[in-house]
């Protein structure tokens, strides 16, 4: 997979459609479905095949001393995956500044179409040579621009924004 110049990213689905991937036979729990450890690394996996084209993916790291911390992350659990269900993630890249990526992902059975989990992120651009947060440079920072003008006309899906709370009792 190449890096995309900004004119190009006009190229990717809206939102984002990652490569369909396996449910491999460790990530099975003894409940017989997927632990929940695993959403996560299908998440990542996709969030991944967009940071490549973005040009922000594990290269970038040796090439220019970039990279990308995750500092928040709510995962919902909405239905289980099994053994041999295909899974792929959509990811609606919901709003970006200068060192800052908010994303909502959605992993669906590849399928059957119907949602099994989503994950909102917020993740930090991160000079790796003072491990602090630092600019894009200009060039990504382009290329980020023109995905999230792309995502800014696509209809925020349910769950956007959500926190973990108890529901309230009435009296």
């Amino acid at each position: 997979m190449t890096t995309l110049d900004a004119d190009d990213l006009t190229l990717l689905p809206v939102p984002f459609v990652a490569s369909v991937m396996p449910i491999e036979p460790p990530w099975i729990d003894y409940n017989g479905h997927l632990n929940m450890a695993y959403y996560n690394v299908l998440f990542d996996r996709a969030i991944d095949e967009l940071w490549r084209h973005l040009g922000i993916g594990a290269d970038y790291l040796t090439s220019r001393g970039g990279s990308t911390f995750t500092a928040e992350c709510h995962v919902r659990y909405l239905r289980e995956l099994h053994l041999g269900d295909p899974a792929q993630v959509t990811i609606l890249l919901v709003e970006a500044d200068d060192k800052r990526l908010h994303t909502f992902e959605e992993l669906r059975h590849a399928t059957e179409g119907w949602l099994s989990a989503t994950s909102e992120n917020m993740t930090l651009h991160v000079d790796m040579s003072t491990r602090k947060t630092a600019p894009f440079p200009p060039d990504i920072r382009a290329r980020i621009a023109a995905v999230a003008e792309a995502h800014r006309g696509v209809t925020r899906p349910e769950g956007i924004g959500r926190s973990v709370a108890m529901p309230s009792k009435r009296g």
